[in-house]
């Protein structure tokens, strides 16, 4: 079961000293054990040119996301309540991009000189991201659901507290299950019931993360088919066009996030299924999940895109953001914008300047 000889443990060692050596190397041992290290190649211990190519893109998307975080923390979280959810698979994103990064750089050689617990909080990052951007689409599914077949509006002030109480239960909830290997749910003590892809986690683990999410998305899916019905519905009975328009548009916007993490995440979960009915030792095409890990990253960069496509209020706070930041620095004077009265943010020192008896340069209103 140990098949590597420990370096530096000679015979004379003391039983102590072999056990405290023994716990330092448990990584290399379950890497050895699952035969991760079959295929491993030299140039797997440096960044090199792939890895360091995802490491900036992993920055671009941590930076696109804190950036629209920060356009929806600024100016539109006191507004319609989708933004609270909008901004909790934001921060997800952000996460993941930060577990993705944090992954590239503490991977290779650097992998065995982790500790067992550094290196359960190095991969259950990623799970905590999945399971909070999961649970957020959840609970933006069953509001929208609940906000078309309930017949009484609820008053927008108790909504609001509600559904942020429920987000932040969602993601201690989140916590829970990604650190559950953590915590005690691994396979240390059975290398047998060990993952290929995960060394450390076990099979039982990722079955039931698998199992979780996709019950999930398959409960959101329906969701949204009855969201839909209920919508066509309702547009025959009323005679607001512009409800209507904007109804399907929000509605649009959503299934579009929601398709981008089927299709980004899916790959990955079809990847972690084949390791858990797969035999520990015989899976020799199982060593490997880079790029079904890059694929899923991506949705945390393709989501900001679709905000900010889709929603003129996002593009409105991310531009504003922006020309703040830009008169802030000195890049630009406030003349030389003009913010149009009821832009979405709120007034700051640097809003709605108007250079006196002058025509303004840029005008910042309804970027269509």
């Amino acid at each position: 079961m140990y098949p590597e000889r420990l370096a530096g443990a000679g015979p004379t060692e003391k039983p102590r000293g072999l056990a405290a050596m023994r716990n330092v190397n448990i990584i290399l041992q379950h890497y050895n054990f699952t035969g991760k290290l079959t295929n491993r190649q030299t140039g797997d211990e440096g960044m090199g040119l792939i890895r360091t190519t995802f490491a900036i893109i992993s920055c671009i998307i941590i930076l696109e996301n804190l950036l629209v975080l920060l356009a929806i923390l600024r100016c539109l979280r006191a507004r319609r309540w989708v933004y609270s959810c909008i901004a909790s698979i934001t921060v997800s994103d952000l996460l993941a991009g930060i577990a993705y990064l944090s992954n590239l750089c503490l991977s290779g050689k650097k992998t065995f000189q982790l500790s067992p617990q550094l290196w359960f909080l190095r991969e259950g990052i990623l799970f905590i991201a999945l399971a909070a951007s999961t649970f957020s689409l959840l609970v933006t599914a069953i509001e929208r659901y609940s906000a078309m077949v309930r017949p009484i509006a609820e008053n927008e002030a108790s909504k609001t507290l509600r559904l942020r109480s429920l987000i932040i239960s969602c993601w201690l909830l989140a916590f829970i299950i990604g650190l559950l290997p953590l915590l005690g749910w691994n396979c240390l003590c059975n290398f047998n019931a060990c993952s290929v892809l995960l060394p450390l986690y076990s099979k039982n683990y990722i079955l039931f993360s698998v199992v979780m999410f996709s019950i999930i998305l398959l409960g959101i899916i329906g969701l949204y088919i009855s969201i839909f019905q209920l919508v066509q519905a309702s547009s025959r009975q009323t005679s607001s066009r512009h409800s209507r328009k904007r109804s399907l548009r929000l509605l649009k916007t959503v299934l579009m996030i929601l398709g981008a993490f089927i299709i980004c995440w899916s790959p990955l979960f079809v990847l972690l299924l084949f390791d858990v009915f797969c035999e520990t030792q015989t899976c020799t095409h199982l060593h490997s999940l880079d790029w079904t890990l890059a694929l899923a990253m991506l949705n945390s960069g393709v989501n900001p895109i679709i905000y900010s496509l889709r929603s003129v209020e996002v593009r409105r706070a991310v531009g504003s953001l922006l020309c703040c930041c830009c008169v802030k620095v000195g890049l630009c004077k406030p003349g030389n914008w003009y913010f149009a009265p009821g832009h979405n943010c709120s007034p700051t020192p640097w809003d709605q300047v108007r250079l006196a008896g002058s025509a303004p340069l840029h005008v910042m209103q309804g970027w269509r």
